[in-house]
């Protein structure tokens, strides 16, 4: 009998609540975000007050950016032309069909090119362009003039192909020597030199300069004297010991491909040898020469390469002329390949050099283990430790090969393989930027086997560690051994343990390599030293490690069972907002804050009156058994005044 009359109560009020606060809807939200904004700004002052080793977050505010100034008016172009039509002429610069293309045309790219000042010979592209064609005239020259000179193959029919050819090359030759060479950057007293007067006076005191002239020795004015011979030409074929030789090493870097070249060549050499004594003696006239069948070059090289290379079945030389070159060759065979065997090996043991030091290391090792008497579980894990540190670096140590650069040289290969990771690591973030540098360059490299403990929890933590490649698992449970999180290549761990004191430091974790993982460790040792230059960076450091080891170590809120809460407690009003409603009624009811007190009370008022019947309902239900000692309770949510009048109407 009682409920009816009592949702009638409710709803009656309700109504007038739901009315309420959907006109302060907006109102409430404005004052939410103004109540956090106090509340942050509190905060920070206090915290400032209580530490004075914070600087302060606030940035200095930014300069409004400066008007442009306006645009001077628009020129009208003569003969009454728009503007708008010669744009747009301008814009289109070929067209072909039915197509419109925005782009220049070669020629007009070509006429406006501007030739460098100065040319860098070991990063200019151009200039590497340029020596391909250099080395094209030079070995033009300097395989074809043997067999101009020895095989019948220049005629008077083709002569002038090849003259056309020959002239060519001395062009590129000569400019060779006027635009580029006088143009090259060079090193005096540590400075690169870029003048143009000095680049051209350094090229003419050079022993290059007068090599490059004796290359070009016109030495074809003799053809009227003594005919067409290629010989004549043979100076052209120096211009490479002086400065393509160089400049290939530096762009190619191949010694193989090089000695490769020289062991064709000297057999070519000898081809062309072969033929003009096989000419001098008579073609066929002994079985020792050429007899003139097939394919000359291809017969005369095939019986070069048996010479040189001394492999034997050719028939014995008759005169003492084809004794004589006989002789020659095995000398010079023997000779040339005692030489290309010891760059060959020299190449050789270069190149496997690494290989040669890990194998050194991992027997020495292996023997190490079973003088002791390793057992064969830890021995096939240093040997798989050994073997994919060498597969997946090149090498066992990074720091052997760092260590020989220079500082700066080493700070930049750290930046390019690290930085990205450790400027997004929390702790160092807004931190002294050289302070970071400095810290990259101690990172060391680690590789952990599948199943390795990166840490153990309770160890004392002296490392932090970042992942390169590869993932590790954090352990925790019950039994230790439930996978919490699986850290991937990117992540960082340990950093609190850096700053961390007074027992603070140890590992709350176990961390497990899942698979092969390879890390970078920074020790608190190294990042101590490098703290001690730079004082701002060490107390920022210090203030983030206080907080996120308060933030590890806040005990959840937990709510006690059997005491659960029938009306959440109202957050305080902040004193400051206090301050300014009361201020508002000192001015009476105008204004924005007179109307937001007013319509606060209205809110109040529509909630003490839902309040009031919601307890007098639960009194009703629960047959108020023990009133008093639930009024108690419900002080609490400081609704004192509400519970006053349910006692009346309960009395």
């Amino acid at each position: 009998a009682i409920q009816p009359g009592i949702l009638v109560l409710i709803n009656l009020p309700m109504r007038t609540g739901s009315a309420t606060s959907l006109s302060s809807a907006i109102v409430n939200q404005r004052l939410q975000e103004l109540v956090k904004l106090f509340r942050e700004r509190t905060d920070k002052v206090k915290e400032k007050l209580t530490d004075p080793d914070i600087t302060s977050d606030d940035e200095s505010p930014a300069t409004s950016p400066a008007k442009p100034a306006p645009a001077p008016a628009p020129v009208p172009p003569p003969g009454g032309e728009p503007e708008g039509d010669k744009s747009a002429g301008d814009e289109h610069y070929c067209e072909m069909l039915c197509c419109k293309f925005k782009c220049r045309p070669w020629l007009y790219h070509l006429k406006n090119y501007q030739f460098p000042s100065s040319i860098d010979p070991f990063t200019n592209l151009m200039y590497v362009l340029w020596l391909f064609f250099v080395v094209m005239a030079w070995n033009w020259n300097c395989w074809l003039i043997p067999v101009r000179w020895a095989f019948p193959y220049q005629t008077p029919s083709n002569i002038h192909c090849w003259l056309f050819m020959d002239y060519l090359c001395d062009l590129i030759y000569l400019l060779d020597i006027l635009v580029f060479q006088t143009r090259l950057q060079f090193v005096r007293g540590g400075d690169i030199i870029t003048d143009k007067k000095a680049m051209k006076e350094h090229y003419l005191q050079s022993e290059r300069f007068k090599m490059d002239v004796v290359c070009l020795l016109p030495l074809d004015f003799l053809y009227f004297k003594v005919g067409v011979n290629p010989l004549l030409r043979f100076p052209r074929c120096l211009k490479v010991s002086w400065s393509l030789q160089n400049q290939a090493e530096h762009q190619l870097q191949q010694v193989v491909i090089r000695t490769t070249a020289y062991l064709l060549y000297c057999l070519h050499v000898n081809s062309c040898l072969y033929y003009w004594a096989s000419d001098y003696e008579g073609l066929g006239s002994t079985t020792w020469v050429y007899d003139g069948e097939g394919n000359s070059y291809i017969r005369c090289y095939y019986w070069a390469v048996k010479t040189l290379i001394t492999i034997g079945g050719l028939p014995d030389p008759k005169t003492l002329f084809e004794i004589v070159f006989q002789l020659l060759n095995y000398f010079t065979g023997v000779f040339a390949f005692s030489v290309m065997i010891g760059q060959m090996r020299d190449v050789v043991g270069a190149a496997t050099a690494g290989q040669t030091y890990y194998r050194s290391c991992m027997d020495s090792t292996i023997k190490y283990m079973n003088f002791y008497r390793i057992p064969k579980p830890v021995q096939n894990r240093v040997k798989m430790w050994y073997e994919y540190t060498w597969h997946s670096q090149g090498m066992l140590d990074e720091l052997e090969l760092l260590v020989q650069l220079p500082d700066k040289m080493r700070l930049d290969i750290a930046i390019d393989v690290n930085y990205n990771i450790v400027s997004k690591v929390a702790l160092f973030q807004g931190c002294d930027r050289q302070m970071i540098f400095d810290m990259l360059k101690r990172l060391r490299s680690v590789v952990y086997l599948p199943s390795d403990y990166v840490c153990k929890k309770g160890e004392i933590g002296r490392e932090m560690y970042i992942i390169q490649a590869g993932q590790v698992q954090v352990l925790g449970g019950p039994d230790g051994k439930t996978v919490l999180v699986t850290l991937k290549a990117g992540s960082v761990f340990g950093e609190i343990s850096l700053l961390a004191a007074g027992g603070g430091n140890r590992r709350t974790a176990n961390v497990v390599a899942h698979g092969f993982a390879n890390l970078f460790i920074l020790d608190k040792k190294d990042l101590n030293e490098i703290l001690v230059h730079y004082p701002e960076s060490q107390k920022l450091l210090r203030k983030k490690a206080r907080k996120m080891l308060n933030t590890n170590n806040k005990p959840r809120d937990e709510k006690a069972p059997g005491d659960p809460l029938i009306i959440r407690p109202k957050v305080d009003t902040p004193k400051l907002f206090q301050a300014a409603l009361a201020a508002s009624g000192r001015m009476g009811h105008k204004g924005p804050l007179a109307q937001l007190r007013w319509r606060l009370k209205e809110m109040q008022a529509a909630q003490v009156s839902v309040g009031r019947i919601a307890i007098w309902v639960c009194f009703v239900r629960c047959q108020v058994t023990a009133p008093l000692h639930w009024l108690q309770r419900l002080s609490v949510v400081k609704v004192r005044h509400a519970t006053l009048l349910v006692l009346r109407e309960l009395q």
